[in-house]
């Protein structure tokens, strides 16, 4: 049996193929030659990173970009340079109506009458109760002017005198006073004994007189 076996593989002819002569260095799948704009690309991206995180950076330090400053001091500058004519003018054209206002009204005379302010700084009548006080009874009631007597000496009065009367009479109840300083204590009077009418009269009989009517 080795006999035959070995008599066959003698019989065949041997055949080379591809794999009976390996080529030399590495085998297999290899990628061509990359462009210049493929390998510098990672690198544009780096610096760009590193420019946008430096702006960052410097917008959270300072509160505003590099440009914005440029541009804020670039207006500074110009608004430094421009003329001030026009504000200052419109600035003095508002104000001078005001100051000449008011210098007109400090050459202004004072309006106020001299009789005025004379009149203002005199005294304020005042009641005397010692003045002398007449009391005429106009009514035919008896006794009438006696009880208005006791009235006005509760009141302090000093000087007071009940009487009849002696011509002419006004038609209501009146008190009448001759001077003007003697106004406040006929008017206080007529408030005593309820009298509504007081009048300055040259006729009186005393300084003040009240004339009681029905």
């Amino acid at each position: 049996m080795a006999s035959t076996h070995d008599n066959e593989t003698q019989a065949r002819p041997q055949v080379h193929d591809v794999f009976d002569n390996p080529p030399n260095g590495p085998v297999g799948v290899h990628r061509g030659p990359r462009s210049l704009s493929v390998r510098v690309l990672p690198y544009l991206l780096v610096v760009v990173l590193a420019v946008l995180c430096g702006l960052g950076v410097w917008a959270a330090v300072s509160g505003s970009l590099p440009w914005q400053q440029t541009h804020t001091e670039a207006s500074r500058v110009i608004s430094s340079h421009l003329p001030k004519r026009s504000t200052s003018s419109s600035a003095s054209s508002s104000v001078a109506p005001t100051d000449q206002a008011s210098q007109e009204q400090t050459d202004q005379p004072s309006s106020q009458p001299p009789s005025a302010s004379a009149s203002s700084s005199s005294p304020a009548p005042v009641v005397n109760h010692g003045t002398q006080v007449s009391i005429i009874n106009g009514t035919r009631i008896t006794g009438y002017a006696g009880k208005k007597r006791q009235i006005l000496s509760s009141a302090g009065y000093t000087a007071v005198t009940a009487s009849n009367p002696q011509g002419a009479l006004p038609g209501v109840s009146t008190v009448r006073y001759r001077d003007e300083a003697d106004k406040a204590t006929a008017q206080e009077v007529a408030s005593l004994l309820g009298i509504a009418q007081v009048e300055q009269s040259s006729v009186a009989a005393t300084p003040v007189e009240a004339i009681l009517m029905r």
